[in-house]
C-alpha cells in the first residue's frame, strides 16, 4: 500500500497562500533550507495537485529560470510522474502528467491500494482538507515560515471534525523556518 504525504509551507499565522492566493512569501534564499528542499525532493514519489497548484507549478518548474535557480528540484519536479485533479482542465501541458476529471477521493483511495512509490500532494488546499476529513493522509510535512500574512487560506478550511496529530520529526533552520512532520493519531 502506498502512503499519501502532504508537503506544504505555511505562515506563522497558518496560511498556505496569502490574500492574493500567492506563495512568493515562502521562497527562501537560505542555503541550509534550500539544501533540505533539494534533499527532500530526492525522495520522489508521484506528485499530486489540484488544478490551481498544478498551474502555478507548471508555470515555473519547466522554465529556464527554475532550472538555473534550483536545478536539482527542477529536474525532480519536471521528471516525476504527476497527477492533476480537475473537472475543468482539458489537457495538461507539463510532461509526465495524468489528468483525473473524476472524484479525487475515489481516485486517491484506488491509488493508495496500489503498490508503488508514495504520493506527495503539494498546495491544493481544498483537496487536502477533503482528504484529511476522510482520513486519507498518512503524513503531514509542514514548513512553518516566520512571516505573518494577516489573511489568506488555510489547508484545512471546511474541516468538520477534530483531527489529532502526533509529531514525528522536527528541524529548525537558520532562516527561522521550522519543519514539522505529523502523522494522524489512529482511532
Amino acid at each position: 500500500m502506498r502512503k499519501l504525504i502532504v508537503f506544504n509551507l505555511i505562515s506563522l499565522d497558518g496560511y498556505f497562500v496569502d490574500r492574493k492566493s500567492e506563495m512568493s512569501w515562502a521562497h527562501s534564499k537560505d542555503t541550509e533550507f534550500n539544501a533540505f528542499a533539494e534533499n527532500n525532493a530526492k525522495g520522489g514519489g508521484v506528485l499530486l495537485f489540484g488544478r490551481i497548484t498544478y498551474k502555478l507549478m507548471e508555470s515555473y518548474w519547466p522554465t529556464p529560470l527554475a532550472i538555473r535557480n534550483d536545478p536539482l528540484v527542477a529536474e525532480r519536479m519536471n521528471n516525476l510522474p504527476k497527477v492533476v485533479f480537475s473537472r475543468t482542465m482539458d489537457k495538461p501541458a507539463w510532461n509526465n502528467t495524468k489528468l483525473v476529471k473524476g472524484d479525487a477521493l475515489v481516485e486517491i483511495r484506488r491509488m493508495k491500494q496500489e503498490s508503488g512509490i508514495d504520493m506527495v500532494m503539494m498546495g491544493s488546499g481544498s483537496i487536502v482538507s477533503q482528504l484529511a476529513q476522510e482520513d486519507l493522509i498518512d503524513e503531514y510535512q509542514i514548513v512553518m515560515v516566520p512571516i505573518i500574512l494577516g489573511k489568506g487560506r488555510t489547508m484545512f478550511e471546511g474541516i468538520k471534525k477534530k483531527l489529532r496529530m502526533k509529531l514525528t520529526k522536527t528541524r529548525t533552520f537558520g532562516n527561522g523556518n521550522i519543519f514539522l512532520c505529523y502523522e494522524p493519531v489512529k482511532k
